[in-house]
């Protein structure tokens, strides 16, 4: 799923490249990508920062850890060019200083932190379109959050493109204009499949998997790996429970995190 072509995407790659090239004639874009995890959003975002030539790139990863530190998510996008920090106007200077620890001062105002993240990437892109990428943006600290969203929404002639990924269907980022991110199709999804089982597999345990995995690329990347019968070219179609455990079909994580017939985690 990874390099400049993406699997059965084409319509997602052509939507990043427009994005792309609005930026270069000086229209600003934002976008979120939503859909379920393994469902391939950090590869369109690879995909992205790939077709970006002659831009800056800078990504940003929304860690679940940091979900409680304000501006975590924040510094990683602007900790780059901080060199530029002085060249702010001295109220928004102030509050992005104190948010970020580099002065001392009473709690920031939002609207001028948001301010200040807007005026530093547009001085940034002045050089040259310059791309952020988000990736697991529900897990921002809802601060970096808010001021993303924020920053999101006034890219008007700057040539500035903002792609979020994200799992969640709700939250700060939910008024943002968004693509979202389906499974595969059986065609692509049987493709990806054949593309890393070794050996031959029986048509029904193959279109089995393509049904069970509702063509998350993921899943369908990893599920081989937990199917000891994969090497085998002729199985029953339908594996009884007692099979299933014995060949250890799927393992208790996928189980956990994978969608089910449903559309919700678990099987």
């Amino acid at each position: 799923m990874s390099g400049p072509t993406l699997l059965g995407r084409r319509s997602e790659c052509e939507t990043l490249d427009q994005l792309l090239t609005s930026a270069r004639k000086g229209q600003g874009r934002v976008l979120v990508l939503r859909g379920e995890a393994g469902i391939g959003k950090s590869a369109l975002l690879d995909y992205t920062a790939a077709q970006a030539t002659n831009s800056t790139v800078v990504r940003v990863l929304g860690v679940e850890s940091e979900q409680e530190l304000a501006y975590a998510g924040l510094h990683q996008l602007c900790a780059p060019y901080l060199d530029r920090y002085e060249q702010l106007p001295v109220p928004q200077r102030d509050a992005l200083g104190t948010a970020f620890g580099l002065s001392a001062g009473e709690q920031p105002n939002l609207f001028l932190i948001g301010l200040a993240v807007l005026t530093l990437l547009a001085d940034v892109a002045e050089e040259k379109p310059l791309v952020c990428l988000v990736d697991d943006a529900q897990w921002l600290d809802r601060m970096s959050a808010l001021i993303l969203a924020f920053v999101a929404r006034r890219l008007v002639a700057e040539r500035i493109v903002l792609v979020f990924a994200t799992r969640d269907t709700a939250g700060d980022l939910a008024d943002l204009p968004e693509l979202v991110v389906p499974g595969l199709g059986d065609v692509d999804a049987r493709t990806l499949l054949d593309s890393v089982v070794k050996g031959p597999v029986d048509s029904r345990v193959r279109d089995r998997i393509v049904a069970e995995t509702h063509g998350n690329p993921l899943a369908l990347l990893e599920l081989p790996k937990a199917l000891e019968i994969c090497t085998r070219a002729a199985v029953p179609p339908m594996l009884s429970r007692a099979a299933t455990r014995r060949c250890g079909f799927f393992s208790s994580t996928m189980r956990d995190n994978m969608p089910n017939r449903t559309g919700r985690p678990g099987w």
